[in-house]
């Protein structure tokens, strides 16, 4: 076989997309989906790997990059959704074209305002995330439901995701909680929405909703 492994990372804040491996700026990126399935996000740096050292530094690089700031709830609040994608292209021994995509993705707890604190630019990030955890969950319920219309556009979060959330993809979803008291709120809604997701049948590969694609 002669095939090529490739990583992309992405965050998404505030509804824009943004370059995690590749130099800040201003830079516009659009999120394309082909005709056989495969999904591209233009003006991203690429870079090409052979060993899970290299994947794990450029994680790292990624991490460093993200936004991140203080509330009341949490001193280092991720701000943002990040995708991590490897994507595998090439050949099989037998000539065949091989093509494969796999999508980590860290998707940033929902808030309560009255429990965060956030005002400003934490407010405006906050109902960003909220406003696309919401389209996530509108997402799997019609998947769950088999309707004929998946919401996907209603946010860059599902777009970017479409292909990892239907049709031959499998996925899987870890939700963290808090063991807390005075958590027991957003433990709830987590495990509601872990609920819906378990609920929720794939596809061709009937298996259980989450966040990547195989």
């Amino acid at each position: 076989p002669n095939l090529t492994i490739t990583a992309t990372m992405v965050e998404i804040y505030n509804e824009d997309i943004r370059d995690l491996l590749g130099p800040a700026g201003d830079t516009k990126h659009e999120v394309k989906h082909d005709a056989a399935g495969r999904t591209t996000v233009t003006g991203l740096r690429s870079v090409e790997v052979q060993a899970a050292a290299e994947v794990d530094k450029l994680i790292k690089k990624a991490q460093a990059a993200r936004s991140v700031a203080k509330t009341l709830m949490n001193e280092h609040s991720s701000r943002s959704h990040m995708v991590f994608t490897l994507t595998l292209a090439g050949v099989d021994s037998a000539g065949r074209p091989v093509h494969g995509a796999l999508n980590l993705v860290d998707l940033a707890g929902s808030e309560r305002l009255s429990r965060s604190g956030a005002t400003g630019d934490r407010l405006k990030e906050a109902q960003a995330i909220n406003k696309s955890l919401s389209a996530l969950g509108d997402v799997i319920l019609a998947l769950a439901n088999k309707d004929a219309h998946v919401p996907f556009r209603n946010s860059k979060l599902t777009y970017l995701l479409q292909h990892s959330l239907g049709g031959d993809a499998k996925t899987l979803m870890f939700v963290n909680v808090s063991p807390t008291a005075d958590s027991s709120q957003e433990t709830l809604c987590s495990l509601r929405f872990a609920a819906k997701v378990n609920a929720c049948s794939m596809g061709q590969t009937g298996g259980a909703a989450g966040g990547g694609r195989g």
